[in-house]
């Protein structure tokens, strides 16, 4: 089930915000950029690059994944591995605080999400 229009006014500008402060600068970001996006209960951070073998087209690299179990009214801890699929990210596997998740993507102690 998708976020609320509620819950979606509370968490996006929180995601928003720390895209602004994270972004590299402007002189770089055709080159490397980070954004996000809404998936039904899901916020994907991503990475984006241009495409190796066709550097006009912009590729998006998924770095971090946070999902709201409604239910529980906690947040799920995600991130890529070379697998290519979404593990839970065991230092902090669930949070009940975005804020926590952020601080700890922007940390990223054991470069997990950024490499």
């Amino acid at each position: 089930m998708a976020f609320t229009e509620e819950e979606q006014k509370q968490w996006e500008p929180m995601v928003a915000s720390f895209i602004v402060e994270e972004r590299p600068p402007e002189e770089i970001r055709p080159k490397l950029d980070i954004g996000y996006t809404i998936n039904n209960q899901s916020i994907i951070i991503y990475t984006l690059r241009p495409r190796w073998n066709q550097p006009e087209e912009k590729v998006e690299i998924p770095a971090a994944k946070i999902t709201w179990v409604r239910r529980r009214r906690i947040w799920k801890v995600y991130w890529q591995r070379a697998d290519m699929n979404w593990h839970i990210y065991d230092p902090l596997p669930e949070t009940d605080r975005l804020e926590e998740f952020i601080d700890e993507l922007k940390e990223d102690p054991r470069a997990c999400f950024w490499g």
